[in-house]
């Protein structure tokens, strides 16, 4: 199932490692029809990680624009040119960069929100649900746990459309149709 036709404004698509949730997410995208920006939140910290971010690349091909946001999300965002649809790829990683970097993280979630407000395009945000797995060990798991899901909340509070996939396969939570 896809949303052909640009059908929402704002879309978060939930899913867990591998779920599909991001193939899903530039589908939507190229059915927009408009020109696509694909914001990167990634950070190549190591080999296999600049691997997997040149695989990421090469299967979207050229005919994605690519910014680079480890951190200034909300200030990429708003630097996207009228007429363009977004995929924002993804929030997990930009959560975990902020907390990495000692950055204020509501006020970056207040940042973000305000700006996807005032996007005048299409915008799909990708994010891992981690609220269905175990309790992790550490205090520090648990805390960026905790705020992926608060994240998460009130993401999908500013869509239109959230879809959960697992298995590559989506269920509509808000917005259907």
């Amino acid at each position: 199932m896809c949303f052909s036709n640009g059908n929402f404004r704002r879309a978060l698509i939930l899913g867990g490692a591998r779920s599909g949730k991001s193939r899903f997410a530039e589908e939507m995208v190229r059915q927009t029809g408009l020109p696509r920006v694909y914001i990167a939140t990634a950070q190549a910290f190591d080999g296999e990680m600049a691997a997997r971010i040149a695989m990421h690349r090469e299967d979207r091909g050229p005919d994605w624009e690519t910014l680079e946001a480890p951190e200034a999300l909300a200030a990429t965002l708003a630097e996207v040119e009228p007429g363009r649809a977004v995929l924002v790829d993804c929030l997990t990683l930009w959560l975990s960069n902020l907390m990495l970097a000692g950055r204020d993280i509501a006020a970056g979630t207040e940042a973000l929100l305000a700006v996807l407000a005032e996007v005048p395009g299409p915008v799909v945000l990708v994010s891992n649900e981690l609220g269905m797995g175990l309790v992790p060990e550490t205090a520090l798991g648990r805390t960026f746990r905790d705020a992926q899901g608060r994240l998460n909340q009130q993401v999908a509070a500013a869509a239109d459309r959230v879809v959960f996939v697992a298995a590559g396969l989506p269920l509509v939570l808000k917005g259907g149709g």
